[in-house]
C-alpha cells in the first residue's frame, strides 16, 4: 500500500524528535555562522562558539533524551554515529571559535570552521532523509537496498508501491 510505514517501535518517536530536532540544528548551525560570518568586520570566531555551546548542550540532551526513551538498547546504539557526529562538528567549531577569537588572522582555524559547517550541512540531510524514509542511510544500507538484497520501507513483494 503506498505510503505505508512500518508499524511504530517502542522509543521511535524520541529517536525521530532528536533526528528531526538534529537536522534543523545542523542547518541552522551552518546557516548562521555563515550568515553572520558575511558582516564585514565580524569576527567568525564570536557566532562560531555560540553555535558550538549550543550544538554541545544540544547534543547533550539529545543524548539525555534518548537515553530515558523507551528507545530499545539496539536503537540507542544506532543513534551513536549521529551523537559522535554532532560531537565532532560542534566541538570543532566551539575550539576553532576560540582559536579565532584569540587571533583572528589564524586563516587555518577559519577554514576549519568552514569544514565543520560544510559536514554540518551534510548531516543534516543525512538526518533529513532518515525522517524522510524512517530508514538507515549508511553507505551499507544503501548499497544492500541498491544491490537488492534489502527491500525499503515500502517495497512490497513486487517491488515499491
Amino acid at each position: 500500500m503506498a505510503g505505508s510505514r512500518c508499524p511504530p517501535r517502542p522509543g521511535r518517536p524520541a529517536i525521530q524528535q532528536v533526528r528531526a530536532a538534529s537536522a534543523l540544528l545542523a542547518f541552522t548551525n551552518a546557516m548562521a555562522v555563515s550568515l553572520f560570518s558575511l558582516v564585514p568586520n565580524t569576527n567568525p570566531g564570536y557566532p562560531a562558539v555560540a553555535l558550538g555551546v549550543i550544538g554541545l548542550l544540544f547534543t547533550a540532551a539529545g543524548v539525555r533524551t534518548i537515553l530515558s526513551s523507551q528507545a530499545t538498547a539496539p536503537q540507542q546504539r544506532q543513534q551513536l554515529r549521529l551523537v559522535i557526529l554532532l560531537l565532532l562538528i560542534f566541538g570543532t567549531e566551539l575550539t576553532c571559535g576560540i582559536v579565532v577569537l584569540a587571533d583572528s588572522r589564524l586563516n587555518t582555524a577559519v577554514q576549519i570552521i568552514c569544514y565543520a559547517l560544510i559536514a554540518s550541512v551534510l548531516a543534516g540531510i543525512a538526518r533529513a532523509w532518515e525522517l524522510v524514509g524512517e530508514r538507515d542511510t549508511g553507505l551499507w544500507a544503501s548499497l544492500s537496498v541498491l544491490t537488492g538484497r534489502t527491500r525499503g520501507l515500502d517495497d512490497g513483494p513486487d517491488g515499491p508501491s
